[in-house]
């Protein structure tokens, strides 16, 4: 009886660990997050494209960064606003460090309803008629949620922020 229990626990672990674990980057829900994710970064970070910046915020959005605090949705746009996209002439680009994005599905009685994306980020400094130069690296946890059939950033982490070396 004790080998019976034991075995169904192994089997549970080993069912539980495969469907928890992180997914292979040609899966179609890494795709999806890593093209929300150049939405977020490409087009609302770099680009100062705010509106398909908002779209892609939960209602209930919250930004921890441990630097700068936290932020609610409205206080992250006014800030994305008036730090990352008013000065051009000093303008903040954010980069994705290649191979490090990771996304772990989330699953509630085996139904995908988010993820957690993982990965290592650099920002540098466009000047004009300068070439890029880089200021920090940092890395960062995004919960995303799967909500009527579209991805939306619900939680971010932007932690262990340090200059470039």
């Amino acid at each position: 009886m004790k080998k019976l229990i034991f075995i169904f626990f192994e089997i549970l672990a080993l069912s539980i660990s495969s469907i928890s674990a992180q997914v292979s980057e040609d899966n179609i829900l890494f795709l999806q997050l890593k093209k929300m994710d150049s939405i977020v970064f490409e087009e609302g970070f770099n680009k100062c494209n705010l509106k398909d910046l908002e779209k892609t915020l939960h209602s209930e959005f919250e930004f921890y960064h441990d630097v700068g605090g936290f932020q609610e949705k409205e206080a992250f746009m006014v800030s994305m606003k008036n730090n990352i996209c008013s000065n051009n002439s000093q303008k903040p680009i954010r980069k994705l460090v290649e191979d490090s994005l990771q996304v772990s599905p989330l699953y509630n009685q085996g139904i995908l309803y988010g993820a957690i994306q993982n990965g290592t980020h650099e920002f540098w400094i466009k000047e004009p008629n300068k070439e890029l130069y880089q200021t920090g690296i940092a890395k960062f946890s995004t919960t995303w949620l799967l909500i009527e059939g579209e991805w939306k950033m619900k939680n971010v982490l932007s932690f262990d922020h340090h200059e470039a070396k």
